[in-house]
């Protein structure tokens, strides 16, 4: 979605209706062969809705319609705007509302709907005076079907071995490792684990796909998957390094 109220397409989502339908529909048909899914992104690091008063019922049923005229699978909601986490709630309450219409227009099983938190956002301290993303997942986690957590970009030493991975928090966003945020409620399943595809691809947080599945490997608890920040970069040979023995 742009950044602005006409809510229109963006990026490779403005690209995909210019394809004519036979050429969709194999590309659509060749991923699920594959066992793929194909979703739109909504918002992103720079796009904060909040920001020219956007509407999360309005969005959602624009998003819900794009996802059925295009025939594809479902949406990430990708929303970064850590500011309207506030005393407030007001991101939690945009955030709620967008999942519960998104839901409502596009239901499981058929389509996929999921969010990709930066992990602080599950922080157990008062950093988030109404808890965003606890808050998030205790109201609709029921309608979500996974997180794809950003595990990256959240300063230097953050999240970038096993240990600060999996078990030791930064000090500023206690319980926001793997494991932290599975004992705070969230299934493990619907974890999963966002890590760069290269260290070029973010500022910080970047460990190697061996060392990720290497990780995964050694935990009794184990996480929903692994999602890559950049695609382009992380490949078959990526993939199978980083899932470990999932």
């Amino acid at each position: 979605m742009s950044k602005d109220k006409d809510y229109h397409a963006s990026d490779q989502s403005s690209v995909w209706p210019q394809l004519d339908d036979g050429a969709r529909q194999k590309i659509v048909d060749d991923y699920h062969q594959a066992g793929k899914t194909i979703r739109i992104s909504l918002f992103g690091s720079e796009d904060y809705p909040l920001t020219y008063k956007g509407d999360p019922t309005i969005i959602a049923q624009k998003a819900a319609d794009f996802v059925k005229q295009n025939n594809l699978d479902g949406v990430d909601v990708d929303y970064e705007d850590t500011g309207s986490f506030n005393q407030n709630g007001d991101g939690e309450n945009f955030l709620i509302t967008l999942t519960q219409e998104l839901r409502k227009a596009l239901p499981s099983p058929q389509y996929l709907i999921s969010h990709a938190p930066q992990s602080p956002y599950f922080a157990s301290n008062d950093m988030y005076p109404q808890g965003a993303y606890l808050k998030v997942h205790k109201e609709v986690g029921d309608q979500i079907d996974f997180y794809n957590v950003q595990f990256y970009n959240q300063g230097d030493g953050a999240y970038d071995s096993c240990d600060g991975l999996y078990n030791n928090s930064p000090e500023w966003a206690p319980d926001t490792t793997v494991s932290g945020i599975i004992k705070s409620g969230i299934p493990a399943e619907k974890v999963i684990i966002g890590k760069l595809g290269e260290a070029s691809d973010g500022g910080n947080g970047y460990m190697s796909p061996s060392d990720i599945g290497s990780c995964i490997s050694q935990q009794n608890t184990k996480p929903g998957g692994v999602m890559a920040w950049e695609w382009i970069h992380a490949g078959p040979d990526w993939i199978k390094a980083a899932k470990g023995d999932l």
